[in-house]
């Protein structure tokens, strides 16, 4: 964690000489001389770089921290008599023991395939234990930015569907003896299904039966990359088609605040605007999300007092703020570019994910043997959607 929080001093102290710089060498019409861009530009990449190894500390530090806790629980009541095995259904011990124990072996025992009855047969497939699901939520949420700042809610079966105020009433000033006159709030529901998900996995015979092979942790780690990336291009991008309704959608997503005079730049006033054209209520919750490079045109802005609108994060955990609001960014926000909405200003709490009952995980024994590879499938029914486009504003760049 020191280590964290100097790299974070070091990247406040080379911000603070970029500023300077910036400052020193701008012309009379604001703009650099080319090799002082390149100077800069240094200056900004040694900042995105830092930021990029602090996240990776993080990361790391957060993973050391799951593998260093203990793995067996200690004893605090009196011993029993029974089996020791007080959990049931796929928690149970068995089942997780003989889950694992027919993920390696070729032939699984007729005990083995009668343990993994315990659990509920979904698509063909196995549902994974409890044990396992949980971890692999945990990395889906280290891969899935969108999973951290939406809100999410578990489904069994069927639509969800989900009252909205569409309008409120309101009151009204009256004359003595006059009539009060009706006003009542409007309702509309907004309904969230599932999609499935998928991707397989293939490992050789011979990485299987390592017996110094982590299998649970790579096959882990691998599924969350997979469909964590996945499950974040559709919650921005997604069409509604086969896939979640994204937040970026043109009918459904979130409301355009401000639309910029450029094509491939932005403005101090563009992003005050962006900032109030989200209701006072939702501000005190938003966050801005972009990606990297909007992040870096933002870096060289300034407010009217002089002071940079970007400020980078001294806690370690803490995101980078813009207009004191926290500042994320992923992959799937657009660059700017004509017509793409290239900053998001919101609460993103009211863009619900919806999972569907488990994840379903199941071994391709005989598929691969030729080869002698075995497949691991995962599989998993999720939706998404923005349950009130007012509570998210964004910036969409110019037109050509």
């Amino acid at each position: 964690m020191n280590k964290i929080l100097e790299l974070r001093e070091k990247r406040a102290k080379v911000w603070e000489i970029a500023k300077n710089f910036l400052d020193s060498k701008r012309g009379a019409d604001g703009l650099l001389a080319a090799e002082d861009v390149n100077t800069y530009e240094k200056m900004e990449n040694e900042v995105v770089n830092l930021g990029k190894e602090i996240d990776r500390l993080e990361r790391q530090a957060a993973l050391d921290a799951e593998l260093n806790r203990p793995v067996n629980t200690p004893i605090t009541g009196k011993p029993s008599t029974g089996s020791g095995e007080e959990k049931t259904g796929r928690a149970s011990a068995e089942y997780q023991r003989s889950f694992w124990n027919a993920m390696r072996a070729k032939v699984p025992s007729h005990e083995v395939l009668n343990a993994l009855q315990v659990g509920t047969d979904s698509e063909g497939g196995y549902l994974v234990p409890d044990e396992f699901e949980r971890t692999l939520v945990e990395a889906l949420e280290e891969q899935n930015i969108f999973r951290t700042l939406a809100h999410v809610i578990q489904t069994s079966s069927g639509d969800r569907k989900i009252p909205v105020v569409a309008s409120k009433g309101t009151a009204s000033w009256v004359d003595e003896e006059g009539a009060i006159p009706e006003s009542d709030d409007a309702f509309s529901q907004v309904s969230i299904g599932a999609y499935k998900l998928g991707t397989m996995i293939k490992v050789s015979e011979e990485l299987l039966n390592d017996s110094v092979f982590d299998l649970e942790a790579y096959i882990s780690r691998e599924f969350a990359r997979r469909i964590g990336n996945k499950e974040e291009e559709a919650f921005f991008t997604g069409d509604g088609t086969g896939k979640p309704l994204g937040v970026l959608a043109a009918i459904g997503g979130a409301e355009v605040g401000v639309t910029a005079a450029s094509a491939t730049a932005l403005t101090v006033d563009e992003i005050f605007d962006l900032f109030y054209a989200l209701k006072a209520p939702y501000r005190k919750s938003a966050i801005f999300l972009m990606n990297d490079s909007s992040v870096k045109a933002l870096r060289k802005l300034k407010d009217g007092n002089g002071q940079y609108l970007w400020q980078p994060s001294l806690t370690a955990g803490t995101p980078d703020t813009l207009l004191g609001r926290p500042v994320y960014t992923s992959a799937y926000m657009p660059t700017m570019a004509a017509g793409a909405k290239s900053v998001l200003f919101g609460d993103l709490s009211y863009y619900w994910v919806a999972d569907r009952q488990g994840r379903s995980f199941r071994r391709l024994g005989e598929l691969y043997a030729p080869t002698g590879q075995v497949g691991f499938l995962a599989t998993q029914r999720v939706d998404g959607k923005l349950i009130l486009p007012e509570a998210v504003q964004v910036l969409q760049q110019k037109a050509a």
